[in-house]
């Protein structure tokens, strides 16, 4: 099955001020402000939705085909994507501009100041799916995943006219996007993602009940943090799966985008709903016990061992017949 994953490209530059933002800041002088912090560390770490779910798929096995737009800073990082299984023959370079960019300042309160640079993630709105499609042999399903908006509605309108099957998983341009664009995106879904919040913010935004956007997409996935995941249906029983048990919480950026590597990586495989909830959720639980997005190892007989016990034996032989 080939699973293309549309989505921002980006890297997250993190660092610690030993202080408070707060003692810094004078209440009559905002209007004026002008600081600079001096931080202990810097953590570069690889980021951006599409790559999150590709590493995890191609963990798994997969060879996720990852589209999106960056700079021609990216070399190391698509060097490491390749290494990982990740098809990165479909990434557009700018001529121009670097590779989106988070940077962001944490202070002891866990307060953060914070800028996004969206740079050559702008340029997303000029792929087109089809010649990805060529190169590969045919997409079996697309990831619609957080981006441009406009490419966001380019890539949707195009998996909808060429007939390709598509994910709508809109997360955070859900904030800014009109109900117009939204309703464009989540229409004909195969599968719509989203958190709880994200649920809400969609109803209130098209002004469609929760019924009218079920009938309007297959398969309706709800992530619902600590609590797992449900799935719905027109006609069919909800799905209800709760999360693997953690080690430890170390950080939980990502762990959205692992549920979703190991959900499509379980749909690849022909696993049922349930089976490919379950795998999903167990990849998160990696996730969020790891620093990182993409810092995660997958040690398959230790992974079973989680899955195991999470899920059951029935469960861990549907699954372990593919990790092999």
């Amino acid at each position: 099955m080939r699973i293309a994953v549309t989505g921002s490209i980006a890297t997250d530059h993190l660092m610690t001020f030993p202080g408070r933002f707060a003692d810094q800041l004078v209440a009559d002088q905002l209007h004026t402000v002008s600081l600079s912090f001096l931080v202990d560390d810097l953590d570069v770490r690889r980021g951006g939705v599409a790559p999150n779910i590709c590493y995890g798929m191609g963990l798994l096995g997969l060879s996720p085909i990852l589209v999106g737009a960056a700079g021609e800073d990216f070399a190391d990082y698509r060097a490491w994507l390749d290494r990982h299984g990740v098809d990165t023959g479909s990434v557009h370079i700018s001529d121009v501009l670097h590779t989106a960019r988070f940077v962001c300042t944490t202070d002891t309160d866990h307060n953060q100041i914070a800028s996004f640079y969206t740079g050559a993630m702008s340029e997303a709105r000029q792929i087109e799916l089809q010649p990805v499609a060529d190169r590969v042999g045919g997409l079996d399903l697309v990831l619609i995943g957080a981006d441009d908006p406009d490419a966001m509605l380019r890539h949707t309108q195009e998996c909808r006219s060429r007939g390709i099957p598509f994910a709508a998983d809109p997360s955070q341009q859900l904030a800014r996007m009109p109900g117009e664009d939204i309703r464009v995106l989540v229409e004909g879904a195969a599968y719509l993602f989203t958190n709880e919040y994200e649920k809400a913010l969609i109803e209130s935004k098209t002004g469609w009940t929760a019924d009218e956007i079920l009938a309007k997409v297959d398969t309706r996935i709800t992530t619902l943090g600590a609590s797992g995941v449900r799935i719905e249906r027109v006609g069919e029983p909800v799905i209800e799966v709760g999360c693997a048990e953690e080690e430890a919480k170390v950080d939980p950026t990502g762990v959205g985008d692992a549920f979703r590597a190991g959900f499509l990586a379980g749909t690849a495989w022909g696993l049922s709903l349930e089976r490919s909830a379950q795998l999903g959720c167990m990849l998160a639980t990696l996730v969020i016990e790891t620093l990182g997005t993409q810092e995660y190892e997958l040690r398959r007989g230790h992974f079973m061992e989680r899955f195991t016990k999470a899920y059951g034996e029935e469960a861990a032989a549907d699954v372990q017949a593919h990790l092999s």
